[in-house]
């Protein structure tokens, strides 16, 4: 009789071993769930996010950055609202060009040399658009006395410039082909520009 209850037991501890491994092997794996941090450094120190990704919706911005100098502060804040309106004109002509030349090839204006032609004389144009409406709207002094500041510009300003000028470049190189020029003017054309360049 206790042979057979030793082999009941046996029996019993088998099964439950082998069920215990089953239920593990059938287990789905947990994934470690990857959560980036990006914390943001200048002269080694964290600071502010916005001096390493400069971004403020409804904006063009960009970081100005001074050295800090014997001519103190003032000086300093006017060169870093120099560098940083600069680094604005470069960012806005670069997006721009992207736009105009995206644009106008969907609408089918003209040759490939023509919206070379038109993109080139709209970008130089745009990079004489005078940012007066940009200002300074934080700053950051850094351990080494430098200081950097955030540098806006409302992006339906600049778009309202830049659809001005685009519509009075496309007029002067259109104006001779009265096909392409009228291709312009369709209303999908200038709704597309509209999508591009929203300025209200």
């Amino acid at each position: 009789m206790s042979k057979i209850i030793k082999n009941i037991v046996a029996l019993t501890l088998i099964a439950a071993a082998i069920t215990g491994c089953s239920s593990k092997k059938n287990e789905p794996k947990k994934q470690e769930v990857y959560t980036p941090t990006f914390t943001c450094k200048q002269e080694g120190v964290a600071a502010p996010k916005w001096t390493c990704i400069p971004e403020v919706p409804g904006y063009y911005a960009a970081v100005g950055v001074a050295e800090k100098s014997a001519a103190g502060i003032a000086h300093m804040r006017r060169v870093a609202l120099m560098n940083g309106r600069s680094d604005l004109a470069q960012q806005i002509e670069s997006k721009i060009k992207d736009k105009i030349e995206g644009f106008t090839r969907a609408t089918g204006n003209g040759s490939a040399e023509t919206v070379d032609k038109v993109t080139t004389a709209v970008t130089k144009q745009v990079a004489k658009v005078d940012l007066k409406d940009s200002k300074a709207i934080d700053m950051w002094n850094a351990p080494s006395g430098a200081i950097y500041m955030l540098v806006s510009v409302p992006e339906a300003s600049v778009n309202k410039e830049v659809k001005k000028i685009y519509k009075k470049t496309v007029n002067s190189s259109f104006k001779n082909d009265d096909a392409l020029w009228q291709q312009f003017q369709s209303k999908q054309a200038l709704e597309n520009l509209e999508k591009e360049f929203p300025s209200d």
